[in-house]
């Protein structure tokens, strides 16, 4: 049943291997445990904004806290959707789709993250086709856009291999020094060309598209 206040508690993206479900409080703790255990070696940074320098319980308060202020601003202008990634019933990791005047651009970007101890077996991927297939499939976007550090090989390796085309380089901060992102985009007759497959399964996206400023497809 759709929950009557917020129907993205419901929202579910099913592959043979794993599930994605939209992160309630206490998928949120599960994840800020996870992230604790280790999700990068600290010698380096994957993300651009650097939130696992932070101190233990820092961390994991900043960390409910960006989770809650995603759902509280999510309109049709601007949202964050973010989504715990569960392999046999046990929290892997996180990804997430982000939007500004979705209705209108019809492009969305993409990030995720894993515990170190599930990296390394193909998971990325997965996760990261589960998500295009929500953008794309869910949401009918037109493209999606990715980027990463230019060491971040596991996360260029999965960009690569789904077929996004090289979108350029920009400058941006790392830990408060300057470093260039490699920015990739792929398009939805890509996607469908290259991508979609049949054993992926949506669940609960007509109940989400009004609070996203969409239409049932």
């Amino acid at each position: 049943m759709t929950h009557p206040a917020w129907p993205l508690f419901d929202l579910r993206v099913r592959t043979p291997r794993l599930e994605l479900r939209y992160i309630d409080d206490e998928l949120a703790t599960d994840l800020v445990l996870l992230a604790l255990k280790g999700i990068h070696d600290p010698a380096t940074m994957p993300f651009g904004i650097p939130w696992t320098d932070a101190p233990s319980p820092q961390l994991e308060r900043n960390a409910l806290q960006f989770y809650w202020r995603c759902r509280a601003e999510t309109s049709p202008t601007s949202w964050t959707i973010n989504l715990a990634t569960i392999v046999d019933g046990t929290v892997v990791g996180s990804t997430t789709l982000e939007s500004t005047n979705f209705p209108t651009l019809r492009e969305f970007g993409t990030g995720s993250w894993l515990g170190r101890e599930f990296q390394g077996k193909g998971i990325g991927k997965e996760m990261r086709v589960a998500t295009l297939h929500l953008g794309f499939l869910g949401f009918a976007a037109e493209h999606a856009t990715t980027a990463a550090w230019p060491d971040n090989e596991p996360s260029l390796g999965v960009t690569r291999s789904l077929g996004y085309t090289g979108n350029g380089t920009r400058k941006a901060m790392r830990r408060d020094k300057p470093d260039v992102l490699h920015a990739f985009q792929m398009s939805r007759a890509d996607f469908l060309a290259r991508v979609q497959r049949e054993d992926i399964t949506l669940h609960g996206v007509d109940e989400c598209l009004p609070l996203l400023g969409l239409s049932a497809q």
